[in-house]
């Protein structure tokens, strides 16, 4: 990334930033036992209860939702060759192209 001069890379635009700060500060994931879970409702309630946000039923699968993607996206990026989530797959002529220059560069 420095090579190509970006210094932070593009993220994809959020129409719905309350839906993600309320997911933020419920805490993303929970810890149970030797790893992080998605989470509980219990969690989710508890949230509730002590913000007095009553959020609507659909809300508050969603917030569970993004919990466990958050959780099985951050599993995944744990490959080195993992790309990330906002790219879309890379094109055969992308990927042609990219080879190329490898070959360039290491010969």
């Amino acid at each position: 990334m420095r090579a190509t001069g970006i210094k932070h890379p593009p993220m994809p635009i959020n129409p719905a930033t309350h839906i993600t700060d309320r997911l933020v500060e419920m805490g993303l994931t929970e810890a149970a036992g030797m790893a992080a879970v998605p989470l509980s409702w219990k969690e989710i309630n508890a949230w509730c209860e002590r913000t007095c946000v009553d959020l609507p039923p659909w809300e508050g699968r969603l917030m569970r939702r993004l919990s466990a993607d958050y959780l099985a996206e951050s599993r995944r990026a744990e490959d080195e060759f993992c790309p990330p989530p906002w790219l879309a797959p890379a094109s055969e002529a992308t990927i042609r192209a990219e080879l190329r220059v490898l070959d360039m560069v290491l010969g």
